[in-house]
C-alpha cells in the first residue's frame, strides 16, 4: 500500500507548540494532508503518554489509531530528545528521534531516561547523556526500537552541527554507529547535498516535518509503499529498498532558516565562499557568523555537487499548498481567502498531497484559479525563487513575480 508518514512531530507539551497540537486535531489534519502514519511526539513527557496510553489502541503491529473515530490515520510511537554532554574536549549538542514499536518500550526508555534527567519539563526534554547511551536505552527496551539523527546539520543542535556537532556518525556514536540506519536530513538540506558524503551512503535519509502546529504537518515527509505496520516500515527504512521506500517530500533547502551562513541581528547573509573571504566575520559587528548547512555540507564533503549514489532514495521538492495559494494570489499566508480556497481544494481533492503530487494540472485549472494552478506546476519544475534563509531566519519564497499575478480581478468572483 502506498502511503504518506511524517515522523517527527511535536505535542501541546512542548515549548513553543500550538496548543492543538493534540491527538484528536493531528487525526483531523492528517487526514486533511494526506498522512497515513504520523508520529504521536513527545511520548517521554509522563502526562502526554498517559494520554497516548488512554486514546489510543493498537490497530496494525506497532501502529496506533485513535479510539472512538472510523479513521484510517495511524500513529507512530515517536520523540525527539536533545542530548547536551561534552565528548573529545568540546560540548555536544544533540538531538535525536526516537521510534518505539509498543507502549511497552516507551515505559522502559522513560523510566531510565527518568533517572537522568527532568522528563515533566518539556516534550522534547533535555538530557546530559552521551548519545550513544541513549541508543543503548533504546535497544535495550526492544531491539525494534530505531534511534535517528534529527536535522542533521542545523548549527546549533545536531550531529554534524557547525557549532556543536561531529564530522562523522562514526565519531559521534562509537561501535554502535552500526544500529544507526538513517539520518533526518531538516528543512536546510535535501537529499543531494547529503548524498555528497559517501559514508552517508550506509544510512537512509528520511524527511520530517519538525511541526510545532497543524498547518505545517507534512512540510517534510516519506513516501512507503510497504505494508502498513511498524515493522514492515522499519524494515523499508533499514534495506533502503526503492521499491519499498519510493521517495521523501523536501522542502526547498534554500527556504530552510539555515541555509547560508550569517548574522541575523546585523542582517548579514552569505554564501560559503563570501564567508571565507570574510574569515567567517560579521563585516559589520565583527562577531562570529553562525555557519549554516551547505558550508557545513561542502566542509565535510568528498564529492562534487551533481553526484548520485546507486539506488539513492528519489525526492520531490514542494512547497505547502496554503504558500503557493497566497503567493499566487498575492497575499499573506494567512489571509481568509487562501484559507477558504484551501478547504475548496481539499474538499474537491481529498487531501493536500493528492493536489500537490498527483492530480493533473488540467483538473486543477478547471477547480481554482490559473493561476494557483499554474504556480503548482510551476513548485512541481521547481521553477522557484528564493531568498536563502540563515541564522534562524526561514528563506524567502517566490514563484511569481509582483507582475506575473494575472487576473486579480477575477479572484473576487472566486471568492
Amino acid at each position: 500500500m502506498k502511503f504518506v508518514a511524517d515522523f517527527h512531530i511535536h505535542s501541546k507539551y512542548a515549548r513553543a507548540t500550538s496548543q492543538d497540537m493534540d491527538l484528536e486535531h493531528l487525526d483531523e489534519w492528517a487526514r486533511r494532508k494526506g498522512i497515513a502514519v504520523i508520529s504521536t511526539g513527545d511520548f517521554t513527557h509522563p502526562a502526554w503518554f498517559k494520554e497516548l496510553q488512554e486514546k489510543l489502541t493498537e490497530a496494525e503491529p506497532g501502529l496506533y489509531k485513535l479510539n472512538g473515530r472510523e479513521s484510517k490515520t495511524r500513529f507512530v510511537l515517536t520523540t525527539e530528545i536533545s542530548c547536551i554532554y561534552s565528548k573529545a574536549n568540546a560540548v555536544r549538542r544533540i538531538h535525536l528521534i526516537l521510534f518505539a514499536p509498543s507502549f511497552q518500550a516507551v515505559e522502559k526508555i522513560n523510566t531510565q531516561l527518568g533517572w537522568i534527567g527532568n522528563l515533566h519539563a518539556d516534550g522534547r526534554p533535555i538530557l546530559g547523556i552521551d548519545v550513544k547511551e541513549v541508543l543503548k536505552i533504546a535497544l535495550d527496551a526492544s531491539p525494534d526500537c530505531m534511534v535517528v539523527p534529527a536535522h542533521a546539520w542545523t548549527p546549533w543542535f545536531s550531529v554534524f552541527g557547525s557549532k556543536s556537532g561531529f564530522n562523522s556518525l562514526e565519531e559521534c556514536f562509537d561501535e554502535y554507529t552500526k544500529y544507526i540506519y538513517a539520518v533526518e536530513t531538516g528543512l536546510s538540506s535535501d537529499p543531494p547535498m547529503n548524498w555528497r558524503l559517501s559514508k552517508l551512503d550506509t544510512v537512509a535519509l528520511i524527511s520530517n516535518s519538525d511541526s510545532h502546529s497543524l498547518a505545517k504537518i507534512g512540510r517534510e515527509a516519506n513516501v512507503f509503499d510497504v505494508e502498513v505496520s511498524y515493522f514492515a516500515i522499519a524494515d523499508a527504512i533499514k534495506t533502503k529498498d526503492p521499491t519499498k521506500f519510493l521517495f521523501t517530500v523536501e522542502f526547498f533547502p534554500e527556504e530552510g532558516k539555515y541555509h547560508y551562513d550569517g548574522h541575523r541581528l546585523c542582517g548579514v547573509r552569505m554564501k560559503p565562499q563570501e564567508s571565507k573571504l570574510q574569515k567567517n566575520i560579521c563585516p559589520k559587528c565583527g562577531r562570529v557568523l553562525t555557519i549554516g548547512v551547505l558550508n557545513r555540507v561542502e566542509e565535510l564533503a568528498d564529492r562534487p555537487e551533481d553526484f548520485q549514489p546507486m539506488n539513492a532514495i528519489p525526492f520531490r521538492s514542494l512547497i505547502p499548498l496554503e504558500e503557493i495559494i497566497g503567493d499566487a494570489l498575492g497575499v499573506g499566508v494567512g489571509a481568509k481567502q487562501v484559507r477558504e480556497e484551501y478547504e475548496n481544494l481539499v474538499k474537491q481533492f481529498g487531501n493536500e498531497f493528492q493536489i500537490l503530487l498527483e492530480a493533473s494540472l488540467e483538473d486543477l485549472g478547471a477547480a481554482t484559479l490559473p493561476e494557483i494552478a499554474e504556480g503548482i506546476g510551476l513548485v512541481r519544475e521547481g521553477k522557484v525563487a528564493i531568498e536563502p534563509g540563515y541564522d534562524g531566519e526561514y528563506g524567502k519564497i517566490k514563484i511569481f513575480q509582483e507582475n506575473d499575478q494575472r487576473s486579480l480581478v477575477r479572484q473576487k468572483s472566486l471568492f
